[in-house]
Parts: structure tokens; C-alpha cells; sequence
């Protein structure tokens, strides 16, 4: 049987930690030669560089920040062992880092994301926001333990991942009062013309509001494009243009923006998904999450 040399391995991590030799040597008491030849012995008993060399600086390349995350663990749950044993009250949460693709709303995001926190034992929830191919990127390196986007995984790209959809929704288009009451009369084809703010080209549903728009032979006036659906709901409480939104969170658009219903649309459709490594979900907040988008969220 192969045994890990912890001793090792927690000179590594000390390394990736401080961001070099030097720091780890001054926390450490040892000559930078000691440390570097530990980590070598590493390396070799792995089978794997867990270092490239940037300038100066070491970089921890992709198998080398995989095992960082899990020295991280180990020697965290090795500070849980001390408190234990030494009477010290315990309650290390189960971290959970999701990156979340800067298109999907943000509550919609919050909605799918919730029921991770209700869980009977304590979740530390990690978000970061960023362009998806990033984030999947990020989650092939082991970064992440799960990506929430509005797309699959594109099968050019050469990153072994699971597309797990949550559920999938119409749309709805929403514009002040006075906005709303002008437009709900002859809906869809009142949209014609109408002032409109739209996501930007890159995204899904702009895509699939295009072909619903050239389909019902409709031109709205395009007042506003946005990235950030955050923004662009900001700018339809003003009364700049009819904005669309996702269905499953509708009330919470209504109540948030002071906005109304102008009309429904079924057949432009958004589908959420929860990317990860696992063909099948085992990580119990990742689960949560899965179950509850199934269940009640698009239930």
C-alpha cells in the first residue's frame, strides 16, 4: 500500500499558502533548499509537477491546485481534531464554491442557491460571478464544485463536465404602469414598435427572443442592450422600455421593480443547469439544490 507523506504535503501547502518559498521557510524554520527538496520528493511520489516557475514566483499548476484544495481540507479537518479533543466548541460548515454565470439573473441565482442553506448541517456558500467558459474552466481545475448557467456544456469544448438541467420556465415582459396599460392591449403584437430593453446578443435568451420577434413579425424599438439583467431591470422601473424576465421569478420582479405584467410568452423558453464533474450528484448541497429546482422552484 502507498502511504502520502503528510510531512510533505504540508510543506507544499504551506508554499501555495504564503505564495513561496520564502514565506513557508519563515513559518517553518527551514532553509528554502529543505523545502524545495521536500516538495520535489512530493512531485515525484505523486507523478505529478505541482509547481511552474512565473518569474520569480512559483504557480501552482492545475493538478497542483487540485491537491491544494485538498491539503486545505485535510489540514483543516486536522485543526477540527485539535478542538475536539481539547474541549473546543466544532462547527466547521461544508464548503461550497459555485460560480455563477454572469447571465442568469441574480435572483434566480438566489432562488436555485437557497436551499443549500437550509440544510441541517452548516454550508459556508462561496459565489463567484464570471463569463461561463471561465467558470467551466475554473471547474475542470477543481476550483469550483459547481457552475449554475442558462446553457449546457458546448461539446467542441474539451472539458469533461455534466450539464444537469434544474428545470426550465416561459417568459415574461414587464414595463411600468403606464407602460404596461399602453401595451397589454393586442399583446404580442403590441410589441411592435414598442420601446424595448433587451439582453445583449451573446446570451441565450436574446437569441431566442430574436427568432420568437422574426417569427410573430415583430420590431420592437430597441432602446437599451445589458449584460447584467440586474441593470436591465433597473432601467425598466424607470419606464425606459418593456424589459423581459424569466417566469419562476416573477412576483418577486413585480414586488422588487414596482413593475407589471404587459404579457406571457411560452414558447420562449429558459432552462437553468448545475454543471459539475459528477455525472451523478453526490455532494449534499449540490443535491439540495437539484432537489428543490425540481420539486417546488420549476416544480
Amino acid at each position: 500500500m502507498e502511504w502520502l507523506n503528510y510531512h510533505h504535503l504540508l510543506y507544499f501547502w504551506l508554499v501555495a499558502r504564503e505564495g513561496g518559498l520564502a514565506g513557508a521557510g519563515k513559518k517553518l524554520r527551514l532553509a528554502q533548499s529543505t523545502i524545495s527538496g521536500q516538495i520535489k520528493a512530493l512531485e515525484e511520489a505523486l507523478g505529478e509537477q505541482l509547481f511552474t516557475r512565473s518569474g520569480r514566483r512559483l504557480a501552482l499548476t492545475e493538478v497542483g491546485t487540485m491537491v491544494f484544495r485538498y491539503a486545505d481540507e485535510i489540514f483543516s479537518l486536522g485543526r477540527e481534531l485539535q478542538d475536539t479533543l481539547q474541549g473546543r466548541p466544532v462547527g466547521r460548515p461544508l464548503k461550497l464554491e459555485v460560480g455563477v454565470a454572469d447571465v442568469v439573473p441574480k435572483l434566480v441565482a438566489l432562488r436555485l442557491l437557497e436551499p443549500a442553506l437550509r440544510l441541517p448541517e452548516p454550508v459556508r456558500l462561496v459565489c463567484r460571478e464570471d463569463k461561463p467558459d471561465r467558470l467551466i474552466a475554473a471547474l475542470a481545475a477543481h476550483q469550483l464544485d459547481l457552475v449554475i448557467s442558462d446553457a449546457p456544456v458546448d461539446a467542441s469544448i474539451p472539458i469533461r463536465a455534466f450539464s444537469h438541467l434544474l428545470g426550465e420556465c416561459g417568459t415574461y415582459f414587464f414595463a411600468t404602469k403606464k407602460l404596461a396599460a399602453a401595451h397589454r392591449r393586442g399583446f404580442p403584437k403590441s410589441l411592435d414598435h414598442a420601446p424595448m430593453l433587451l439582453p445583449t446578443e451573446n446570451t441565450m435568451l436574446r437569441r431566442s427572443l430574436e427568432q420568437w420577434f422574426s417569427a410573430q413579425e415583430i420590431r420592437p424599438k430597441v432602446v437599451g442592450e445589458f449584460e447584467d439583467s440586474a441593470l436591465l431591470q433597473v432601467f425598466g422601473q424607470t419606464g425606459t422600455g418593456i424589459f423581459p424576465a424569466t417566469a419562476v421569478i416573477a412576483d418577486e420582479i413585480k414586488r422588487q421593480h414596482k413593475v407589471q405584467l404587459v404579457g406571457r410568452v411560452d414558447e420562449i423558453r429558459q432552462r437553468f443547469y448545475a454543471i459539475s464533474v459528477e455525472r451523478r450528484i453526490k455532494n449534499p448541497a449540490v443535491l439540495a439544490i437539484s432537489e428543490e429546482a425540481h420539486q417546488t422552484i420549476f416544480g
